[in-house]
């Protein structure tokens, strides 16, 4: 079975490569909602792992994803970006989903439309308290991004 795809948005400073990513009102780092403590975080380049099932090779385009997160935000069209090298998913009882990850491609953060959707941009230090599975995609975000 396929579970809906998830979104991990980040900005990264031209000038400083400072890295934040955006907490969700619901407090975590996933557009879609907190994922599952006991969920599992499976990386794949090319084709996903065989646990991953018998759809492994399948996955979501993120352009809907894309366009939610802008209007959630109140961003116009096009301010978020896929980073289409980024590739893994998550799995909950047997469920896969994709995670997508996205940058905010101003040079600086919204920081005030994240603030008026209840949300805040946060370094990686700052995730700490976040659910195993959610500081696993935070740290390979991180090393796609910063290589």
């Amino acid at each position: 079975m396929h579970a809906t795809p998830y979104l991990v948005l980040y900005h990264k400073q031209r000038t400083s490569a400072r890295l934040r990513f955006l907490r969700h009102a619901h407090g975590g780092i996933c557009s879609d909602g907190p994922i599952a403590a006991d969920a599992r975080v499976e990386v794949g380049g090319g084709d996903m792992p065989e646990s991953a099932g018998a759809g492994a090779t399948l996955r979501t385009h993120p352009g809907m994803l894309l366009r939610a997160a802008e209007a959630a935000l109140g961003l116009p069209r096009g301010c978020i970006e896929a980073d289409g090298g980024f590739r893994c998913r998550v799995v909950v009882d047997g469920d896969h989903a994709d995670v997508h990850l996205a940058h905010f491609s101003d040079i600086d953060p919204p920081l005030g439309a994240a603030a008026a959707a209840g949300a805040e941009f946060i370094d990686l230090t700052a995730a700490r308290g976040l659910p195993r599975p959610e500081l696993e995609l935070l740290r390979l975000a991180y090393e796609h991004v910063l290589g």
